[in-house]
Formats: C-alpha cells, sequence, structure tokens
C-alpha cells in the first residue's frame, strides 16, 4: 500500500474513523461487552440500551454525566448510522425491532485493541509447526508426479510405522506444559478469528449482490437479457472465492463423521491434565455450537439475497405488463375515436416475406364421420358385493409424530441421520413416513440431505414381510 491508499482508508475506512472518535473509548468497551465477550450477536434494540445503560452508569460513576451527556440510545443511533457504519442495523424476521450487529471493520478494531493489552504467554512453537504443517500440505496436495507423491506417502507411512513401534514399546512421548499451553492458545485464537471471519464473509456476500440488484435496477434491455443476467450473477456469487470457500466450509462442518470426530477431540482436550485450570478451557466444548449459529446467519443471508433478486424480478415484471397494457388501452382509446370514421388512407404498414394464398381447389372435400352408438345401459349392483375395505383403507401420515421423534433422538445428540431416527422408531406407515421425514428436512434449516452418500433403511408389515429402501443420506442437526 502506498501513501495515498493509506490516506484513503484513514479519511474512508469505518473502523479508523472509530480509533479517531472521542467516543471510542466507550464504544469499544460497549461493543465487547455486548458482542465479543459473550460472543453474542444479532441483539436487539432494548436489549443493547440497557448494556449501554450500564456501561454509561459505571463511567459517569468515575467521570460525571458530563462526561457522556447524551443517553444511549441517542449513542445507538449514532454508532449505526451510515456515516459511521460502526453497527449494522437491519430488520430481522419475525422481531418487530431493530436489530444490530457489528460490522466486520468494527470486530477488527476491537480485536486489535484486545490485542494491544499483551499476553502474558507468546505461542511461537505451535505457529512455527503450524506454518510447516500448512506448507506440507500446500507443497503435497499440489504435486502432480506420481513418483514424487508415492516417495513421500512412503516416508509418511515409514515415520508411523516407527512412532507405532515406539509407543508398542513403552516409549510414549507426551507434551510440555509449555507445548500443551502454546497449542492451547493458537487454538482459542484461531477459533475467535474464525467467528470474526463469519462477519466479513456475510458483508462480502452482501457487497455482491448490491452490485447485481444495482445492475438490475438500471437495466435498459429485454427482459431475456435481464434474467441472463440474474442467473448469471447469481451463479458468481456462489462460484465466487468467497463462496466456494464458505460452502466447503459449510460441508466439513455438516458432515456427520467430521463432526463426530471434533466432539471426541473437543472432548479429549477438556481432559488433558497439562490444561486443567487454564482460563477459557470450558470454551473448548461449546466451540463448535458458536459456529453453527454464525455458519445458519451466513446461509440465511445468501438465501435472503435470492429471494430479493426474485422480488426484482417480480418488480420489472409488474411494470414491464403494466406498460403493456397502457399501451394496449391508447391502441383501444383510438380505435374507438376512429370507429366513427374509417380512415381512407394506408393507417399500418406491416412487411412481411410473402402473402399466404389459399385456393378453393386446395381444400379436402367433405367427408361425413360415422355413426358412434354409444352402450349407456346401467348394471344394478348388489351392495352386498361391494367391498368398501379399500375406502376406509386409506391412512395419513401424522407429520407432528416424526418431528416428535426427531426432537426425542436430538434431546441426548447434537445430530441424527434417518437411520439412527428409524432404528429408534421403527417405521409403522411403510415408505409414505419416509417421504414424510424428507418433507420435514425440506422445510427445516436444521437438517441437511447429503446427495452423495445414501443409507439403508428396513421396516417389518404387519403380514411380517420385510422392506427394504436406499434412500440419499438425511442429517437432523440440534437447532442452537
Amino acid at each position: 500500500m502506498d501513501f495515498f491508499a493509506i490516506r484513503a482508508l484513514r479519511e474512508n475506512h469505518p473502523g479508523w474513523s472509530l480509533l479517531r472518535a472521542d467516543t471510542a473509548p466507550l464504544a469499544l468497551s460497549f461493543f465487547m461487552a455486548a458482542f465479543t465477550v459473550p460472543n453474542r450477536r444479532n441483539l436487539g434494540r432494548q436489549e443493547l440500551i440497557d448494556t449501554l445503560d450500564d456501561v454509561l452508569f459505571r463511567v459517569h460513576e468515575s467521570l460525571g454525566e458530563s462526561s457522556f451527556p447524551k443517553p444511549a440510545a441517542e449513542y445507538l443511533d449514532d454508532w449505526a448510522h451510515p456515516e459511521k457504519a460502526w453497527l449494522r442495523k437491519y430488520y430481522a424476521d419475525g422481531r418487530d425491532e431493530p436489530v444490530y450487529d457489528l460490522t466486520a471493520a468494527t470486530e477488527d478494531v476491537v480485536r486489535w485493541i484486545e490485542a494491544l493489552e499483551g499476553r502474558e504467554f507468546v505461542a511461537t512453537q505451535s505457529r512455527l509447526t503450524g506454518i510447516f504443517a500448512l506448507l506440507k500440505r500446500l507443497v503435497q496436495g499440489s504435486e502432480t508426479d506420481p513418483e514424487v507423491r508415492l516417495t513421500e506417502l512412503r516416508a509418511e507411512r515409514d515415520r508411523i510405522d516407527a512412532e507405532i513401534e515406539r509407543v508398542a514399546n513403552g516409549d510414549i512421548r507426551v507434551m510440555s506444559s509449555s507445548e500443551a499451553l502454546d497449542h492451547f492458545q493458537q487454538l482459542t485464537g484461531q477459533a475467535k478469528d474464525l467467528l470474526a471471519d463469519f462477519r466479513e464473509v456475510e458483508q462480502n456476500f452482501r457487497a455482491l449482490d448490491r452490485e447485481v440488484r444495482e445492475r438490475i435496477a438500471t437495466w435498459e434491455g429485454t427482459q431475456g437479457e435481464l434474467l441472463d443476467e440474474i442467473f448469471t450473477n447469481r451463479q458468481d456469487i456462489a462460484s465466487s472465492l468467497q463462496g466456494r470457500t464458505f460452502q466447503g466450509l459449510w460441508d466439513y462442518l455438516m458432515s456427520p463423521s467430521q463432526r463426530a470426530e471434533l466432539l471426541r477431540l473437543l472432548e479429549r482436550a477438556l481432559q488433558i491434565e497439562a490444561l486443567q485450570g487454564t482460563a477459557g478451557l470450558q470454551s473448548l466444548a461449546t466451540m463448535h455450537q458458536d459456529w453453527l449459529p454464525a455458519v445458519e446467519q451466513t446461509q440465511t443471508t445468501v438465501r435472503r439475497l435470492s429471494q430479493q433478486m426474485r422480488r426484482l424480478l417480480d418488480d420489472k415484471v409488474f411494470l414491464e405488463n403494466k406498460r403493456i397494457i397502457t399501451l394496449i388501452r391508447s391502441i383501444e382509446g383510438h380505435a374507438l375515436a376512429l370507429r366513427g370514421a374509417s380512415p381512407k388512407e394506408t393507417v399500418a404498414e406491416m412487411p412481411a416475406h410473402a402473402v399466404d394464398v389459399g385456393l378453393p381447389f386446395e381444400r379436402p372435400l367433405y367427408s361425413p364421420t360415422g355413426h358412434i352408438i354409444v352402450d349407456d345401459a346401467v348394471d344394478i349392483a348388489d351392495d352386498a358385493t361391494l367391498d368398501a375395505d379399500a375406502l376406509f383403507g386409506q391412512f395419513a401420515v401424522d407429520r407432528e409424530r416424526l418431528r416428535a421423534c426427531i426432537d426425542a433422538f436430538l434431546e441426548t445428540a447434537d445430530q441424527a441421520t434417518l437411520a439412527d431416527i428409524v432404528e429408534a422408531h421403527p417405521i409403522e406407515q411403510g415408505l409414505a413416513e419416509i417421504v414424510g421425514y424428507f418433507q420435514l428436512a425440506a422445510e427445516s434449516p436444521w437438517a441437511v440431505v447429503d446427495g452423495e452418500q445414501q443409507q439403508h433403511l428396513t421396516w417389518t408389515l404387519p403380514d411380517g414381510q420385510i422392506k427394504e429402501a436406499l434412500v440419499e443420506r438425511l442429517v437432523f442437526v440440534r437447532p442452537a
């Protein structure tokens, strides 16, 4: 970055303006107390006003009320104003009051301020090993020569075999307390960085969509070209570097095997003796629970962008239809005006490549159709021979019962596949019940269908027959 780029950031960047503001100490302490320390997002206006009142009360006790004389609501509106953009103010679905969240620039400033406080212990060894591990994966993952890949894999296998032999002989190397603390500090730091990245990812998605909507609002072409522009740019959002990396993160978090491995590792980490008593150790147990709501909110933002694009398209269609109706009414009005006095001259000319001529003798002769005889005799049926079992044997799948089965299983587990739920609550109504589970999954934001994997389901009919079905893998996740 050169001098002019840095000067432009100083004049326009919201984070820099926050650092230069007179209310920066009050704003930053409030942002930490309301958002970053409790790790919360999307807070209502009244809740934030109450929190800011508490912060102002403690400040006024020491500095007096003249230090910050405005009420909490005015400070909140000032910080959420587009000129400052320290907070993002919007209305969420199902909420009557406005909702606030930190912007990506504000969170960067908060984390930088927290870093200025200094740390008693600075992780260096784990950072170095992490750099080596990333560099190794980068080089090995980009290697195209099969012989080189095989040589590296064999060397890795030999190292693992040697480690297995040492452990089998009782030679187990355990991390020292300093090494464990080193890795723990880097782990918690990267977990916080990941949460901070979600806000920036969401902001980038909104910026991409804003560009698309600006092009749609100023569109002067045809309707077909507009549709092509919408779908092309919607694909650009999903296939952008930001979209691909975020989708990879979502797939990783929603993978049952990856989530199960993550939970096992977190449980084992909590039992490490060298980390007992370390501040923030218990936060590891809920680390993945903090990620899921943030990721889900970003996914909701992407879905909302698609809905907004659809509404923009509907508005365009409405305006086009209104214009067509106006033209039709104008033509009808001119026709009514000329009804009494038909024009003698040419009114309009329409170019044509050829004139269609229909000669009389080219028409086929009349061929009379044959008479159709319909047998309309009605036989009187004997009521005693009618079987009404087929009429009264219909059934309906109780979706509330299926939802209760899912909730009951998720009370003791973070996630469950359809096979797990069926094993705990056997299928009673056959294939229709399986379709009911997939309908619930389609309507729930806490379920995902993995089309790349399949699962095998079995159930027993009342007559003892065993039925089987091979369906796509369906995973239900406990709502955060």
